[in-house]
């Protein structure tokens, strides 16, 4: 019978080194080298998809009963959402042509000044009655002391949808309510 002594041999991978930083929080003090030897040691897969929590982005960002929030702008101004985190925004914005200008905007505002994100509007001056529509899906992250609004300058521009919380500020993944993943 024979034995093989075992070879350490110094890891000099500032990418490797910056990996295992990044994958295990505690290791991050440490100024050695990592080291490598011959010898066969069990591995321990630290990646997100060795967890089994990792759900594809459809199903993690699916509407669900006590998951959304909706919402309708019509006339007047509603907060979306004023939560810090990232949110999923869904809704279909629609304006009735008349003889007046008409616009709706979507806005971000951090409390002192406001930007806006989204708008549709019509130039008015035709009497013909026509309506025009607009789908918006996007995704926006709000700081702390940020909000999401929507404006509609009349009861001829409105815009219906829901809003879901996709992730917290710190980009942690919510699910949908009542979804537990194996």
């Amino acid at each position: 019978m024979s034995f093989v002594v075992p070879e350490i041999t110094s890891v000099t991978s500032e990418s490797l080194q910056s990996e295992i930083r990044r994958l295990l929080p505690s290791q991050r003090g440490f100024t050695a080298d990592l080291q490598a030897t011959n010898v066969i040691v069990p591995i321990v897969d630290l990646t997100a998809a060795a967890e089994g929590s990792s759900v594809p982005q459809q199903l993690q960002e699916a509407q669900a009963f006590g998951s959304q929030t909706a919402f309708k702008c019509n006339n007047n101004t509603v907060t979306i959402a004023n939560t810090a985190g990232f949110y999923k925004i869904q809704g279909i914005a629609t304006i009735y042509q008349t003889t007046s200008a008409l616009d709706f905007t979507v806005d971000l505002s951090d409390g002192l000044s406001t930007k806006t994100i989204y708008e549709f509007s019509n130039l008015g001056g035709s009497n013909q009655i026509i309506i025009s529509s607009l789908n918006l899906d996007f995704v926006v992250f709000l700081r702390s002391g940020d909000s999401l609004s929507a404006t509609s300058s009349s009861p001829f521009a409105q815009y219906a949808g829901s809003s879901r919380q996709i992730a917290d500020v710190n980009g942690n993944l919510v699910n949908p309510i009542g979804f537990t993943p194996q």
